[in-house]
């Protein structure tokens, strides 16, 4: 069932400039008589003029608004200077309501170019239908049909305009919950490398559970990956790095590490180099994220490391990765453990916990009960430890001083961080980076 309707008046064809408001009044009397049961809520897309607010282009569409009573309380006018402006205000609406099913209805021209919008805007969350705008008197044309994938056939000149238009609008935004704060280690040399862990501030993703600086897109969220590579950007403005030059794991939840430089394998929970000004980061939103810094040979690494890869080992195969490739000696590599879920919080179930308590009873909390508590953090200093790793090389959540320990756990603080055990799903993500100084 249509959850929303979006009627796209932006840019009418010549021909259908004079019959705006008889398409747009035999349209929704349309969509009013073939919703009387469920009642989408309805968005009319159009042009704002340099200068003005909207006004004058809602008021030469009142008379063909007036008289929907039933669409009254579920109908709005967008109006922006530009496609991605209207689209992406009306994505707010959609957002806010939790509404993923849309039909589109628009000129024939415009279809090509709005699919390219919503490419980018959107992700796999949201169903799209297109229908064509014309005079209808009937209800089978807003009959829910299967969504059509036609192939891409706008020049890439075109699909570069609509990306540049995009980038610049919400390179516009706003920040949101206060600026950007990137925590550091004093552990790691600052000479030699440029590091840090975000938190959740400073971005312009708005959804609350995602809100602001949001660092990971994926099909099943509805953040789309140009407001992440946005927030990207700003971070990459406020730290120092290159935003072209940085890569991130590939989450596989195991121990797989990438070499820079060399054949990089489809998934990976670990990434190293010696190459300067290159940017590794390991995302993190309740799972460890792991830096990795050796001054003598001036290589880093970063490392993704939830239960599953710290049962695994993937901080040690990282470490391991580095002693092998860039010839470290194990007793001069630092190790910092960034924000993640910590044993007051997190749990898991009896099976999995019996793993951590192999490693140490004290890593597991009430070991008798159905669900235990867990520390990962200290499942991956000990497998370090162990490693070979000096003790006083790692920085994690056993610094008492509160101005020095960097390790919150992530599910305590939702002012600051993310958290998948708290929010669910629809969860944001916080990273950890490390790059070697030019």
């Amino acid at each position: 069932m249509v959850e929303a309707v979006l009627i796209d008046l932006f840019s009418l064809p010549a021909n259908l400039q004079n019959n705006i408001q008889g398409l747009l009044h035999n349209t929704l009397e349309t969509i009013e008589k073939c919703s009387s049961i469920h009642a989408p809520c309805v968005y009319v897309m159009c042009c704002q003029g340099q200068g003005s607010e909207g006004k004058d282009e809602q008021e030469f569409l009142f008379p063909a608004l007036r008289g929907f009573q039933s669409l009254n309380r579920r109908l709005e006018v967008i109006c922006a200077q530009t496609t991605a402006a209207a689209l992406y205000t009306i994505k707010q609406r959609l957002d806010e309501k939790d509404q993923s099913i849309i039909k589109i209805i628009l000129p024939t021209v415009r279809k090509d170019l709005m699919k390219v919008y919503i490419d980018h805007l959107f992700t796999a969350v949201y169903q799209f239908e297109f229908e064509d705008l014309q005079v209808v008197s009937d209800c089978e044309s807003l009959q829910i049909s299967e969504p059509q994938h036609e192939g891409q056939t706008l020049p890439s000149q075109d699909v570069a305009l609509i990306q540049s238009e995009i980038q610049m609008y919400l390179e516009s935004l706003p920040s949101l919950k206060g600026e950007l704060t990137i925590l550091r280690s004093s552990l790691i040399p600052d000479d030699i490398f440029l590091h840090g862990f975000t938190t959740r501030t400073g971005g312009i993703s708005y959804i609350p559970t995602l809100s602001s600086c949001n660092l990971f897109s994926s099909c099943k969220r509805r953040d789309p990956q140009v407001v992440v590579k946005e927030n990207l950007r700003r971070l990459a403005n406020a730290a120092g790095f290159n935003p072209e030059a940085f890569h991130r794991v590939k989450i596989d939840h195991a121990n797989a590490v990438c070499i820079m430089g060399k054949t990089e394998p489809d998934n990976y929970d670990g990434i190293v180099t010696n190459q300067r000004g290159v940017t590794l980061a390991a995302p993190g939103a309740d799972c460890i994220p792991v830096l990795f810094a050796d001054p003598v040979r001036k290589a880093c690494g970063a490392a993704h490391s939830g239960w599953k890869g710290t049962l695994l080992g993937v901080s040690m195969a990282t470490v391991n990765a580095m002693v092998s490739e860039y010839g470290c000696n194990m007793k001069d590599i630092l190790v910092v453990l960034g924000p993640s879920v910590g044993p007051c919080c997190y749990k898991l179930p009896y099976e999995s916990a019996k793993e951590f308590h192999r490693i140490d009873p004290k890593c597991v909390r009430l070991f008798d009960s159905a669900n235990p508590y867990i520390d990962i953090r200290r499942a991956t200093r000990i497998l370090l430890e162990r490693g070979g790793i000096l003790p006083e090389n790692i920085q994690d959540d056993s610094i008492t001083d509160q101005n020095q320990n960097i390790t919150f756990c992530t599910a305590c603080h939702p002012d600051k961080f993310y958290s998948h055990f708290r929010d669910g799903t629809n969860f944001g993500t916080q990273i950890g980076f490390i790059s070697i100084k030019d």
